[in-house]
């Protein structure tokens, strides 16, 4: 019987062939619509939830080309059939061109008709699988722009899912490039201050003379030069979130006035006599563990506890080689969108396995430039040893691994690895791993099957 009862618009100027094929769809389970005219199928077509056509070819004023124009603008994956003499085959090859399933000659059997239809809607069904399959892969590699399939990486995603609508304020740790700023942005991304500003302060970049002032703003003639008012960070990112970089490198004195802020939600400008109220969500983070600055006496405690409410911590890129492939895929086309091309960059078996085995001490940033150098380079589309940085060359060479497969092996054969750890994990229940990984359990059986296979 029909797939879910598609709805099935049966086009032919024939009044009794239309009325033949209309009664032997319908006795096959699907909801059929029939007309004798080209204009009025276009009409049915934008009405919507038609899910195949089969039309004539050769009918006045609207003939099937017609239709199969309109529908095809409707929908994409609309199935199309055309129905055509003998003689016009050659039109009925060019409607396939423009994007018709399949076509049938004149005279046809209706078993001929109902094949050609289920193998257009299992096609039509196969293209939505893929899409869906597609988006959900996303889904589980990626995080506003943060991608991976690691444990490690997924583990940070469900942290952020989980804190990024609350109010709560975030510590994040990682070393030098690992997307500190990336996730702050994340968070602020998905919560409900979204619409409202987020600054960005690097707190080791900017003097200490110079900091309290940006932060909290200062008054007229509170310093020398101060010949104006101004407003500071903390008041331009009011409604929305601040994060504050390198939060350990601030001197005690800005310390003291951050758990102000934190505790009165209250900043007080340089030279002012009053408090002005903010409303904003801190998120802080640190290349160095606060707990070690804490017992040599560089940071305050009770600042500590005030911004690490929520930590997170972000592993460094060679703790999650599994997610080099996709960052490698993922920055090349990032790097190829920047310069406007519209060419295909691929990387050898050989690259990519000195690319993974590197160890990356400027983690995913060091990733990123080194991709769009070797983008640069690449004329000729395929990447080669010789537009590797130096340093990568001598790693490779140090460490004398075999030659791994291409990306797309690759990236498999990492996914497979992933999907037995989680199964591993959950003692085999394939339910309770699917749910694990975020995905439904007869996409989790259509990968296992794709694994055994290759």
């Amino acid at each position: 019987m029909a797939d879910e009862r598609a709805k099935v618009l049966v086009v032919d100027d024939e009044p009794s062939l239309l009325e033949v094929m209309r009664a032997a769809l319908a006795f096959e389970g699907y909801d059929v619509a029939t007309t004798q005219h080209g204009d009025e199928a276009i009409r049915i077509i934008r009405g919507g939830g038609v899910d195949a056509v089969i039309t004539d070819l050769k009918m006045s004023p609207v003939d099937g080309i017609g239709v199969l124009t309109e529908a095809k603008k409707r929908d994409a994956e609309i199935v199309v059939i055309m129905i055509t003499a003998y003689g016009s085959v050659r039109t009925a090859v060019e409607a396939m061109r423009k994007g018709a399933h399949d076509y049938i000659i004149k005279p046809f059997q209706m078993d001929e008709l109902r094949l050609t239809l289920g193998r257009g809607l299992a096609h039509r069904s196969l293209v939505r699988e893929n899409v869906s399959l597609k988006r959900e892969l996303a889904r589980i590699h990626s995080y506003d722009n943060m991608v991976g399939s690691s444990e490690a990486i997924q583990k940070v995603f469900r942290r952020l899912e989980k804190v990024a609508d609350t109010d709560s304020t975030v510590l994040i740790y990682g070393e030098s490039g690992t997307g500190k700023e990336l996730v702050a942005r994340a968070l602020h991304a998905n919560s409900r201050r979204r619409g409202k500003p987020f600054v960005a302060v690097s707190c080791g970049a900017i003097p200490e003379s110079l900091l309290e002032s940006e932060l909290f703003g200062h008054v007229k003639g509170a310093f020398t030069g101060a010949v104006a008012g101004k407003d500071g960070l903390f008041k331009a990112a009011d409604g929305g979130t601040i994060f504050l970089d390198e939060v350990g490198a601030t001197s005690p004195a800005i310390q003291t006035s951050l758990l102000r802020v934190l505790q009165e939600r209250e900043v007080k400008p340089v030279g002012a006599t009053r408090n002005i109220r903010v409303d904003v969500r801190v998120i802080a983070a640190s290349n160095e563990r606060l707990e070690r600055m804490i017992s040599r006496g560089a940071f305050r405690e009770d600042l500590y506890y005030r911004l690490s409410v929520i930590p997170i911590d972000l592993p460094p890129l060679r703790d999650r080689r599994d997610d080099i492939p996709l960052l490698v895929d993922h920055f090349m086309r990032k790097a190829l969108a920047k310069r406007g091309e519209g060419r295909e960059v691929k990387m050898s078996s050989e690259v990519l396995k000195l690319l993974t085995d590197y160890d990356w001490p400027g983690n995913v940033r060091e990733l990123e430039n080194a991709i769009e150098r070797i983008v640069a380079l690449s004329d000729g589309g395929l990447v080669m040893r010789e537009h590797l940085p130096e340093k990568i060359l001598v790693t490779g060479e140090a460490n004398g691994a075999p030659v791994a497969t291409n990306l797309r092996a690759v990236v498999q054969e990492k996914e497979r690895a992933h999907i037995r750890r989680v199964l591993m994990e959950t003692k085999g229940d394939k339910k309770a791993a699917a749910k694990l990984m975020g995905i439904d359990l007869a996409t989790l059986y259509r990968k296992m099957e794709r694994s055994r296979a290759s």
